[in-house]
């Protein structure tokens, strides 16, 4: 399988979705930061 994550209309990362899971910027974009 493979997953594209897009943050407002810009692909920020495209892989399995294991991977997609871990990158930084899906992360950032949909979790955000600790404060």
């Amino acid at each position: 399988d493979k997953v594209v994550a897009l943050n407002f209309g810009r692909k920020i990362a495209e892989g399995t979705p294991a991977q997609v899971r871990q990158h930084p910027d899906v992360i950032q974009a949909y979790l955000g930061s600790a404060a």
